[in-house]
């Protein structure tokens, strides 16, 4: 078994927060679970936080908030609720020096309210990166309703945490298990595809993604997505199938992947065929996945054959030292 434990503490770049004011705000709205985990039952705290974090050697978690978001059809609603979080957030880094990183709630759809709401979280509170949903009422990054988000983004060169919502489209699907279960994975694809095809990923070549999941199924698919831009051209040579073939690929190995709920070797074993373990980042899913499950994916990473020594000590701390350079000198 791996000795990284022994070496160093963790970094968890996919680890979510959910403080007592945000349920209470959704209660209010008549929303009571995300992805299908009602929330009221999950009982955070930093304190819980942090306990899991030392029973499992994780020096520093980032926390992002998860689906359902702030947005239920009320703007200013969104607004009042992305500000409460992210000064919460904040807290909790000012509080709990070198524990916690965060990642900014913005308050979409409102173009100018999630500008001026990122503005604020990165330039006043100081926080780490954005974290984004792969839809909104069922619009995808990628589409032409986040180009002006995804250009300052870039400009910034700031790292953007995706994580998955239901898509609309999948909440009447008569299959019983939570949402979280398939519909998160296939989100999570579907904006991936959506930010590779549209050619957002080209116009905005420096912002650093990090997906949720390992991509959901995106290691899997990954030469049928290569294909998607091929055929929306009328005319396709060979030639042009390969280079189309190419640049979607580079551009799925520019995404960095987090380990949370699938650090398993089927997923590293399509994974590895076109992107670099440089590029994966250890995840715990806490708080909505148990502690428990957390530390046994720790241990399957730990004994993984697929991975070297040095693959698992990027995956647990370096990689992330490199996105975040302040945890080198934390």
């Amino acid at each position: 078994m791996s000795t990284f434990k022994e070496e160093h503490d963790l970094i968890d770049m996919h680890h979510h927060f959910i403080p007592e004011e945000y349920v209470r705000a959704l209660e209010s709205r008549g929303i009571t679970e995300g992805g299908g985990v009602p929330l009221a039952r999950l009982d955070w705290s930093p304190d819980k936080s942090l306990q899991m974090m030392d029973a499992n050697q994780i020096g520093t978690a980032f926390v992002s908030l998860s689906a359902p978001g702030v947005y239920f059809g009320d703007q200013a609603f969104a607004d009042e609720l992305a500000r409460m979080c992210n000064d919460y957030a904040a807290g909790m880094i000012r509080d709990y020096p070198g524990r916690f990183g965060a990642f900014a709630t913005l308050p979409l759809p409102g173009t100018e309210q999630a500008l001026r709401e990122l503005e604020f979280a990165l330039d006043t509170l100081h926080m780490d990166g954005v974290a984004l949903l792969t839809n909104y009422g069922g619009t995808y990054l990628g589409d032409s309703m986040f180009e002006d988000l995804l250009a300052e983004l870039n400009r910034r060169k700031a790292v953007v945490f995706i994580h998955p919502e239901v898509s609309p489209t999948s909440k009447d699907i008569r299959i019983d298990f939570p949402g979280w279960l398939l519909e998160f994975v296939f989100d999570t694809t579907r904006a991936v595809t959506n930010l590779a095809l549209s050619g957002a990923l080209d116009r905005y070549p420096d912002i650093h993604f990090i997906l949720s999941h390992m991509g959901g199924t995106v290691p899997f698919l990954a030469e049928r997505l290569a294909l998607g831009s091929c055929f929306k051209s009328k005319e396709v040579s060979i030639e042009g199938l390969k280079r189309e073939r190419e640049h979607i690929r580079g551009l799925l190995a520019g995404f960095y992947y987090d380990t949370a709920l699938n650090a398993s070797s089927y997923a590293f074993g399509s994974l590895l065929k076109f992107a670099d373990a440089g590029h994966v980042l250890y995840g715990s899913d806490y708080i909505f996945a148990p502690e428990m499950l957390g530390a046994v994916y720790q241990e399957d990473l730990g004994d993984m054959k697929e991975l070297s020594e040095q693959d698992k000590k990027g995956i647990f701390y370096e990689n992330a030292s490199g996105l975040f350079p302040r945890l080198a000198t934390s």
